[in-house]
């Protein structure tokens, strides 16, 4: 009997990030990064996709460069995209990265000078079923460092949302605490942060490319005014802004 087309994909895609796996750099590579105060940072990018309520296959690419360190916005980028791909759980980054790839590309061509030296993912990078998330994929791909930031805990590589997790989020007592993400094999594959003295809720950083964890939870916390970091607080703000104007009757509110 032959695999059914979805069970001939998913082999194929996890040969492919098996292969993209790597190239992934866990390491920090760039002069700033080095830095206690970042400096030589000038531009933090953020990316995300918003869906039309009920739709899943349109969506707003969006794209925002953000100065650093007082995150002002200095370019964004919305462009309304169709997704081909399926969404399979775990594969998220085959439907995703192509668009966000596309709009990193453009602004490098049209505008070079505002391309970010780091991009920030609302998704998860090594902390992943296979360790290589959206933030991996798109890193791999654009050459350029990047953070998987995600708001909810992927329970993956024995990783759960159990007691002991639970009381490890109760212990954050501030702004800037954290706790690692162990897998069962004993790797820490990214960190638990409380990003904000005013939101007891932890985000989850994760290294994509080209970036230590501890640089990345770092420099999470530094762009962060509220819960979630401001490159990636901005992008969903555009895209979903842009979907009200543009399709005022549709509404939004579909996330990925």
């Amino acid at each position: 009997m032959t695999a059914a087309p979805a069970e001939d994909l998913i082999k194929q895609w996890e040969r492919e990030q098996a292969r993209l796996r790597q190239q992934v750099v866990e390491e920090d590579t760039e002069d700033w990064q080095k830095e206690p105060d970042f400096s030589g940072l000038e531009r933090v990018g953020g990316v995300d996709l918003s869906f039309i309520k009920g739709d899943d296959v349109n969506a707003c690419a969006q794209l925002v460069v953000l100065s650093y360190p007082d995150l002002k916005l200095l370019y964004e980028d919305s462009q309304m995209v169709t997704l081909t791909a399926p969404y399979i759980a775990g594969f998220l980054a085959f439907r995703e990265t192509p668009f966000l790839v596309e709009a990193l590309q453009q602004l490098e061509k049209n505008q070079p000078t505002l391309l970010p030296q780091v991009v920030f993912v609302d998704g998860n990078g090594l902390f992943h079923y296979r360790e290589f998330g959206l933030a991996c994929h798109l890193g791999v791909f654009s050459g350029l460092p990047c953070v998987g930031v995600a708001k909810n805990l992927l329970q993956v590589q024995g990783v759960c949302k159990n007691e002991e997790h639970r009381s490890q989020i109760a212990a954050l007592q501030k702004g800037g605490d954290s706790f690692p993400l162990t897998a069962a094999s004993g790797k820490v594959l990214g960190k638990a942060l409380r990003s904000s003295d005013k939101s007891s809720k932890p985000v989850y950083v994760s290294v994509g490319h080209k970036i230590s964890l501890d640089t990345a939870v770092r420099l999470t916390y530094s762009c962060c005014r509220y819960r979630v970091p401001e490159p990636i607080r901005q992008a969903d703000c555009h895209s979903r802004e842009y979907l009200r104007t543009h399709f005022p009757a549709a509404g939004t509110g579909i996330k990925e």
